[in-house]
């Protein structure tokens, strides 16, 4: 994990470093857009995260919302039983960089990072 501050007393938390790459990636969309977090069945360990942007009327009350300083990110209630606690990281290291899920829920991960077992 980055040594940045971590932004905490959230469902999901997210690094310094986690917060800035999104930020950027959604400034390449120039949209109004937050982030939706979920798992999902499959993967190597039997559940997967899943993110991607979307436009905020797509917000229902299923979700949750978690605002960081104006950067929004939705997780489903179903999906947040098994994030809550997430710390979201990003590395832009040549070698094992991207964003890395730490997630204090999971019994087990796999290699690749992008899937869980619980």
């Amino acid at each position: 994990m980055t040594q940045a501050t971590q932004i905490q007393g959230k469902g999901i938390l997210l690094s310094q470093a986690a917060l800035k790459h999104l930020t950027t990636l959604k400034e390449q969309q120039g949209k109004d857009l937050c982030l939706r977090v979920g798992v999902r069945q499959g993967g190597c360990s039997g559940m997967s995260y899943m993110m991607d942007f979307e436009h905020p009327s797509n917000i229902g009350p299923q979700d949750e919302v978690f605002d960081y300083d104006g950067f929004k990110i939705v997780s489903d209630k179903k999906s947040l039983l098994y994030l809550y606690g997430l710390m979201l990281d990003y590395s832009n290291a040549m070698i094992g960089g991207g964003f890395q899920f730490t997630n204090p829920n999971a019994s087990q991960t796999c290699g690749c990072g992008k899937s869980f077992g619980v």
